[in-house]
């Protein structure tokens, strides 16, 4: 795995604010729901993908030996696992997209089959 920085992770919120400036922009449904479809993917989206970062980076403060043992920390940690939950909660909504194909009356991403049957 190449080494991750800050950069590439800021290349990533790039690419996701671009997303978003180019949906303002009104493009065509299908089209939109296809770019967006793999960040709402069941497993591997970004609402499962942050609340294992968060859960993550929880494991890392709690288990670093030179971590701060207080009450403090411990509601910190606390509030990130918290976070994750909520964030993993939010994996139902790539049942949006099928709703929202229905509603367009667009399949799937054509013939390839939806994100999380491939």
């Amino acid at each position: 795995m190449p080494a991750l920085t800050p950069d590439t992770i800021r290349t990533l919120t790039e690419t996701l604010a671009d997303l978003t400036d180019y949906l303002r922009e009104n493009p065509d449904p299908a089209e939109a729901l296809t770019l967006v479809e793999p960040l709402l993917d069941e497993y591997t989206g970004l609402p499962v993908q942050f609340a294992d970062t968060l859960r993550a980076l929880a494991r890392a403060v709690q288990e670093s030996p030179d971590a701060p043992r207080t009450a403090q920390g411990d509601l910190l940690i606390t509030e990130l696992r918290t976070a994750a939950w909520e964030l993993a909660d939010q994996h139902t909504l790539h049942y949006v997209l099928d709703d929202l194909r229905d509603l367009y009356g667009s399949s799937p991403t054509s013939e390839q089959g939806c994100c999380w049957c491939r």
